[in-house]
């Protein structure tokens, strides 16, 4: 939605938030139609395993049918990790920009080290630069989500479920 709102010309409120909108609606479609056909590629699996034809054929698709039954669990495994990454990533990136908007000086991950890149690497250094800050905001979003482990354990989740049973006194 950033990079959608950089890119509209400026043109009025209305029509930026009607491209806005259209963005926003196709963004959801593209993302739950994407979700809708992982959490469904088992079943298709299921079916073609089930209700494929005799002959060549209907072997292969059943063969097929198989294996999307059988690496579903780890293809969503592979998926569970990648995605944790990315929002811890994500997050900590997020909060180290905001950082920045407040005037929190954050510097590089470890100072000299782009002009060692430069040196180095000439040509792909950008790309070194872009790793280490990467990791340095996937690390910085580990350190946020542990320290709200215990915020959430000892605080949240007892209000949470006091308020639920009704027993906040």
């Amino acid at each position: 939605m950033a990079l959608a709102l950089a890119a509209i010309p400026e043109t009025g409120f209305i029509n930026r938030a009607a491209i806005l909108t259209m963005v926003a609606l196709g963004i959801t479609a593209a993302v739950y139609g994407l979700v809708a056909l992982i959490v469904k590629t088992d079943d298709l699996g299921l079916a073609l395993s089930r209700r494929a034809p005799a002959g060549p054929v209907g072997a292969l698709a059943r063969t097929l049918g198989g294996s999307l039954v059988r690496g579903m669990p780890y293809v969503l495994q592979v998926l569970a990790m990648v995605g944790t990454a990315a929002m811890i990533w994500v997050g900590g990136d997020i909060i180290l920009h905001a950082l920045e908007g407040y005037g929190v000086s954050v510097g590089t991950p470890v100072p000299g080290f782009s002009d060692l890149a430069r040196q180095m690497l000439p040509g792909i250094d950008w790309l070194v630069g872009w790793v280490l800050s990467a990791v340095g905001s996937a690390i910085f979003g580990m350190f946020v989500g542990a320290a709200w482990i215990p915020v959430t354990e000892y605080l949240i989740a007892p209000a949470w479920k006091s308020l639920a049973t009704g027993t906040l006194s």
